[in-house]
């Protein structure tokens, strides 16, 4: 709960209305609910504890934002899936393997279940650095205008269609 002011201050400053490109809204008491609800936050810090990313996850049913109830239309993922995201690197730590660290230990947190996340068709950047995770594009979709592709770690050799609901 500590960290709550720090995340969300890493969050709202690459929202879309401040020239990012993360959408929602993430003031402190959002972060705080996601931790009380028990949704995993992963976290990198640097020197004298400063924040350098943070990785959001919640089980499918905890968040109702609309861009992840289309992804979820889209994409439901596996029975045991989960929603990867939001992730955010500060600026001077971009390009570091902050975002691989955060990736390796959600890994071992969340050992053996299928992660899916919505990345904007515009954000070529975070498209590439999670394809270099090995993520893979599993669904495409549009919300008011706007176009979205789903990414899923699952294994490879599942088809295209995997669906175990």
């Amino acid at each position: 709960m500590s960290d709550a002011a720090a995340i969300s201050a890493l969050l709202v400053a690459n929202t879309v209305d401040r020239g990012g490109t993360l959408l929602g809204q993430w003031p402190r008491e959002v972060i705080a609910a996601r931790i009380a609800g028990g949704q995993p936050i992963i976290v990198a810090t640097g020197d004298q504890d400063r924040l350098l990313g943070a990785l959001l996850t919640s089980e499918k049913e905890y968040d109702e934002a609309a861009p992840v109830r289309a992804m979820l239309a889209a994409w439901p993922g596996g029975s045991d899936a989960y929603v990867y995201g939001p992730v955010c690197i500060a600026h001077d730590a971009r390009g570091l393997g902050v975002l691989e660290a955060l990736h390796a230990k959600l890994r071992v947190t969340l050992a053996g279940r299928e992660a899916i996340l919505f990345i904007r068709a515009d954000n070529p950047r975070s498209l590439k650095a999670h394809l270099r995770l090995g993520m893979r594009e599993v669904a495409r979709y549009e919300l008011r205008g706007d176009p979205f592709i789903v990414l899923s770690d699952a294994p490879a050799a599942l088809p295209a269609n995997f669906r175990d609901r």
